[in-house]
């Protein structure tokens, strides 16, 4: 018999969990919901008291602005603990002639009513314009949505900034595309978003940015030219791709795909080169750097990377509605327990140990080279289906537990299926900025697989609890990041350019201590040796 009443542990603390208390809860939650405003009337008095205050912020920011001159403090350090950069001073420069003073104001426009869905999504973009634009969430169309969704159809328009006086150079208020700007974001949507501010001289100049694939084309997929930014409709695309190494001293950009080699070129010709290195596997499997200080940019799944490039990224249409009431019931006709399709049987982590310990406690049935049930990847459709219709759990077990490694086996396999997954692979905080909120169970909650089949068995004769898993469906999308336009869209930020910042040791930034661990990161402590190529 399970006791519904257990205790349970969580990183660094533990608590009671009681099945009753859950349920009262809830009916709690749906009492008071049915009882206020509609959440549609909640969210046009919200977003119109936002966007008179984000009016206000911006106009008393520009007379500040305007009455003093103090210099801008091009010093700012990042926050992150892990950005190890370091930013080398450039000489100065002629100040710009001087711009007669022009005051932006606009007053914010009253939102009309809409569904949902589509003002949630006009929600999303006018909070993420306003990052760029003070003045965004009231010069956008109220039924615009933004490009990268799917059916997306509204485009950025170049950023407007306030001009200084006495030859100051404008800049761009909040344009935060980098970890040094914003340490706690991916900042993928705010790069998607971005279109420097005299975009219109730079493509009636034609002058294109030069991106310089260093491995050749074929690792990338990709044609030289601009046809990947032309097809993808990137809002900035006066970029061009080569794989001539003859460029190596004016391209814009030397990118590297997984292997760094050296030019052998000391001082480009071109002072703002940009150096970047990509990364798509975790640490255990990528090359040790030989040159540890030659790198500008990094492109990994990394959210402290300055493109990240994740395998999929989750988006809300509205980042204050995360949860809502779903119309089916997940677990109807779900006769069995666990599953997981795996053939690598050797990884480090011990996963499929644990899934082993788990089995003892709880019906796992494992699929393929490692277990002992078989379905064909030649019939992956039908697989899948077999999931949906027949398991209530699925293990989404990475290969390595690493931070932010979190890989096709939990988007694809599990939530883009109806069914609730198990993760074992990035520490818990990193699945809790990256997926869609209560939509899994993190491993590490649980001090034991004994434990956790505890609650896998509450869950499994709670079809309400259960079922609560699945009410972020509907409340955003996975969507497309569109590598290539960031690629671009960042190369146009000539600001963060004037300052060219290095990492001091990239190898210790992407396999240094706490970077990854064999165990449990609720029994984390961090390394103090690093990863290797062994």
């Amino acid at each position: 018999m399970i006791n519904n009443n257990f205790t349970y542990f969580m990183v660094n603390k533990s608590f009671t969990f009681s099945d009753t208390m859950e349920r009262e809860v809830w009916k709690s939650k749906t009492s008071a919901q049915s009882s206020s405003l509609s959440l549609l009337q909640q969210q046009q008095q919200h977003q119109q008291h936002v966007e008179q205050n984000q009016l206000d912020d911006y106009n008393d920011k520009y007379d500040e602005d305007e009455e003093t001159d103090k210099p801008e403090n091009a010093g700012a350090k990042s926050n992150s603990e892990n950005a190890k950069v370091t930013t080398i001073k450039t000489p100065q420069t002629e100040a710009d002639p001087p711009d007669s003073e022009q005051q932006l104001q606009q007053q914010p426009q009253q939102l009309q009513p809409q569904s949902q869905q589509q003002h949630s999504a006009n929600s999303m973009l006018m909070q993420q314009q306003s990052q760029q634009n003070p003045l965004a969430s009231s010069l956008m169309e109220p039924m615009a949505k933004p490009w990268f969704f799917k059916d997306g159809d509204y485009y950025p328009k170049p950023a407007k900034i306030p001009k200084k006086r006495r030859g100051k150079k404008a800049h761009l208020q909040g344009s935060k595309l980098f970890p040094f700007q914003d340490p706690h974001s991916d900042r993928i949507v705010n790069q998607l978003m971005y279109v420097p501010p005299n975009y219109e001289e730079i493509k009636t100049s034609g002058k294109l940015k030069t991106i310089l694939l260093y491995n050749g084309l074929g690792p990338w997929n990709v044609k030289a030219g601009r046809d990947v930014f032309l097809r993808s409709k990137c809002p900035v695309d006066t970029c061009t791709i080569t794989a001539s190494r003859d460029q190596a001293n004016t391209a814009d950009m030397i990118l590297y795909k997984d292997h760094y080699i050296p030019t052998g070129i000391r001082r480009p010709a071109n002072s703002r080169q940009v150096t970047m290195l990509y990364h798509l596997e975790c640490p255990y499997h990528t090359q040790n750097v030989k040159v540890p200080d030659a790198v500008n940019w990094t492109a990994t799944y990394r959210r402290d990377s300055d493109i990240v490039a994740p395998y999929e990224k989750w988006q809300y249409y509205d980042d204050r509605v995360r949860q809502q009431e779903q119309d089916r019931n997940f677990a109807t006709n779900k006769t069995k327990k666990v599953a997981w399709f795996v053939s690598n049987c050797g990884a480090r982590n011990g996963r499929l140990q644990f899934a082993h310990e788990l089995g003892k406690y709880i019906d796992v049935d494992i699929y393929g080279a490692c277990g002992n049930y078989k379905c064909s990847r030649v019939n992956a459709d039908k697989c899948f289906e077999m999931l949906d219709r027949d398991y209530k759990f699925y293990l989404a077990f990475e290969n390595s537990n690493c931070r932010d490694y979190i890989t096709e086996k939990f988007f694809v396999n599990a939530l883009n299926r109806n069914i609730l997954p198990i993760v074992m692979g990035a520490r818990p905080e990193d699945y809790e900025v990256s997926a869609p909120q209560r939509s899994y169970i993190h491993v590490d909650e649980f001090a034991s697989a004994s434990e956790l089949a505890d609650y896998l068995h509450i869950l499994d004769n709670d079809e309400k609890l259960y079922n609560s898993y699945f009410n972020w469906k509907g409340t955003g999308e996975f969507i497309n990041t569109y590598y290539w336009c960031r690629v671009c869209s960042s190369l146009h930020d000539e600001e963060s350019l004037k300052k060219p910042r290095w990492y001091t040791d990239v190898n210790d930034w992407w396999r240094g201590a706490g970077v990854c661990t064999n165990g449990s990161w609720r029994n984390f402590k961090a390394r103090k040796d690093v990863i290797t190529d062994d």
